[in-house]
């Protein structure tokens, strides 16, 4: 075995004391590179944060006019929705409307009630009779003799 030398922990020595040398050689680059920066970002801070304020306001802008074009296209698309689900409801109340009138016309039958049109036929016959007496009390006197004597025998016959 080799004894070591005073050569070597020389040399031992001078390598630690350049490994150290060039560590605070580093430190005191990075040091002095942090300075600077520092130093940079005062002078410059003004105009990156007038920069960065720009930049924001321009992503604001495109997100806005994004949004906006997406609700755009959401209310129109639930516009169409309503309007389709309206008019299958409208359908719906229409048959159920048809399917009520029937029901109480039928009823209204079982019950002895005239139904609308033979109404309406009730009403264009009392109007008829209503222009005919009208006409009638409005011509000669010997017209509402004859009126006067059909009269009566109208009514023995609806008696008998």
């Amino acid at each position: 075995m080799k004894k070591p030398s005073s050569d070597d922990s020389t040399d031992a020595r001078d390598a630690a004391a350049r490994l150290a040398d060039t560590v605070r050689e580093s430190a005191q680059q990075i040091w002095l590179a942090g300075l600077g920066a520092f130093s940079k970002a005062q002078q410059e801070g003004g105009k990156v944060f007038q920069s960065l304020v720009r930049d924001g306001v321009d992503l604001q802008r495109k997100t806005q006019a994004a949004a906006e074009e997406r609700l755009s296209e959401a209310t129109s698309r639930m516009g169409t929705i309503a309007s389709e689900l309206s008019s299958r409801a409208s359908g719906q109340l229409d048959k159920l409307e048809g399917l009520f009138e029937d029901r109480v016309a039928r009823a209204m039958g079982r019950l002895g009630m005239p139904a609308a049109d033979e109404l309406r036929q009730l009403a264009a016959r009392v109007e008829a009779l209503q222009r005919a007496v009208d006409q009638l009390q409005a011509g000669d006197a010997p017209a509402r003799k004859v009126a006067r004597k059909r009269a009566p025998a109208r009514k023995t016959a609806d008696r008998s």
